[in-house]
């Protein structure tokens, strides 16, 4: 039967053609190294009304009496280690933000959203040639705002899409070959 592999007449999933530029990410800082220290870009002000920050000190302490101080300690180091990881996704979005992909084949890894759901070299399956397979390019959230799948039913989502290729190029001609994509999810807790 043929019509295993053709695509329905009607797709919720099936998107307009764009193009897509790759261009190099610019660096991060200077190339001298200096920061400005009067520079307060991507600084937070936390700062709260104090009879607000009142009512939230009663409120939160209320909700934590009933933990012990073990758990608490635990769940205070597990928010800081994800919020640091998602601090740092979020800066190196804000330098390209509309960069939906991200190439990077044999240099640095991928920026991960959460130290959740991060893959082990074992979990990276090797190439059907043998070789191990190798971080190529990431395909960042950013293009659901292009893709506008919010306005569909059934949406889809993802923190980020990793894609992996062989190490060694492997293939003959024009053939496409499978590759691996690891899917990581925004963290449960943001």
């Amino acid at each position: 039967d043929d019509s295993e592999g053709a695509i329905p007449e009607h797709n919720e999933f099936l998107f307009p053609e764009y193009e897509i530029l790759i261009e190099p990410e610019e660096p991060e800082f200077p190339a001298d190294g200096s920061v400005d220290p009067d520079d307060e870009q991507g600084t937070v002000d936390t700062s709260k009304d104090p009879k607000e920050q009142e009512e939230l000190r009663a409120t939160g302490s209320a909700a934590f009496q009933s933990l012990d101080e073990d758990t608490l300690e635990a769940m205070a180091k597990h928010e800081t280690e994800e919020d640091k990881i998602f601090q740092m996704f979020k800066e190196r979005v804000a330098a390209e933000p509309e960069q939906i992909i991200r190439y990077c084949r044999g240099g640095e890894g991928p920026i991960w959203v959460s130290g959740e759901n991060i893959p082990e070299e074992k979990d990276i399956p090797d190439c059907l040639c043998g070789a191990k397979r190798v971080f190529e390019f990431q395909i960042m959230p950013q293009l659901l705002n292009h893709l506008q799948v919010d306005s569909l039913a059934e949406s889809i989502d993802w923190g980020t899409l990793v894609v992996y290729t062989c190490a060694d190029n492997c293939g003959e001609g024009n053939e496409y070959l499978e590759e691996f994509i690891w899917k990581q999810d925004f963290s449960a807790g943001s």
